[in-house]
């Protein structure tokens, strides 16, 4: 069993907080074991800078902590760190919680994940592990389909995540919401960089800190395709662009959130809010390591509506 400090820095609620019992995950999923050894350190791990090891890791972390049974990413995607991903959801119910004590689950409680991505790990995960319902947003065809047999072979969650196509890449709610629908909670991990070099250049630099050996396939693997690593504007076009957007629906949902990867980006991406006149505006950080992130969260509901009153969504004709 490996003996590992407490990851402080994650979410108290967060399943690995107190590392990996290697033990226990290959018990359940033998295809584990041929990715553990011993490190430098005498502790059982895997060698994060090979991308098959990452992914058998996943799959037995999310099989033991959440019942996830079937996962799986198609070659080139993203494979996503699951406890960093899981701490996303983890301070969206404290968001939705408020001052209260209870943290809200079940069906009622509703969230759009803009751009899901094939391994939608967000749906899978938030609704595994607080029930809640959700609508994932894509606009990868390839990614839409992948991401839909992931949650037709996991039943248990199937009826609680529907994968919808976004056909126009300028749009973060239009063309996936329902007229009438609303929402509790939006979530995005948006694209990080300006260009496709910006993403190689920044795949190569995860690479050499992992200490992994550098092969064009390799870096390709770790890299996700374009819409997962970048867009014309990078990371700061498309958080202002969707904030341009929730300002024109701002009752679809009662909190608007998403990963902002960049802290310079900050005092910028919170003028733009106060120009469109959000009610409260939020900044949650994150951290998995030496990896540091923050939530961007906010609102156009005033506080009294924002306790007792659910998003009714905005007229989208």
């Amino acid at each position: 069993m490996i003996k590992s400090t407490l990851k402080e820095q994650l979410h108290p609620r967060n399943r690995f907080r107190a590392g990996y019992d290697f033990r226990l995950l290959i018990a359940g999923s033998p295809a584990l074991a041929a990715f553990v050894a011993r490190n430098t350190y005498g502790d059982e791990s895997i060698d994060y800078a090979n991308p098959e090891a990452v992914k058998a890791l996943n799959q037995a972390l999310l099989k033991h902590s959440y019942g996830l049974h079937t996962w799986d990413t198609p070659r080139g995607y993203l494979c996503p760190p699951i406890p960093g991903r899981s701490d996303y959801l983890h301070h969206l119910a404290d968001l939705l919680a408020g001052d209260k004590a209870e943290i809200p689950r079940g069906r009622s409680v509703t969230v759009l994940d803009i751009g899901m991505g094939a391994n939608c790990i967000y749906p899978l995960i938030g609704s595994s592990e607080y029930g809640w319902r959700f609508v994932g947003s894509e606009i990868d065809p390839v990614a839409l389909r992948w991401a839909r047999k992931l949650v037709a072979a996991n039943r248990a969650v199937a009826g609680l995540i529907d994968c919808r196509m976004q056909t126009s890449p300028a749009e973060c709610f239009k063309g996936v919401i329902k007229p009438g629908e609303g929402f509790d909670l939006s979530m995005c991990n948006p694209p990080f960089h300006a260009s496709a070099e910006e993403a190689a250049a920044g795949s190569r630099r995860k690479l050499r800190h992992l200490g992994g050996k550098q092969t064009r396939a390799t870096v390709l693997n770790f890299g996700g395709k374009a819409a997962e690593l970048w867009c014309r504007g990078g990371e700061m076009a498309f958080v202002q662009r969707m904030i341009t957007q929730s300002a024109e629906l701002p009752r679809l949902c009662r909190w608007f959130t998403t990963l902002v990867s960049k802290s310079t980006h900050l005092p910028r991406l919170r003028q733009s809010l106060r120009e469109v006149k959000a009610a409260d505006i939020k900044t949650i950080e994150m951290a998995q390591g030496q990896k540091k992130s923050r939530i961007l969260a906010w609102t156009f509901m005033e506080p009294i509506n924002l306790r007792s009153d659910k998003a009714r969504g905005d007229s989208l004709n």
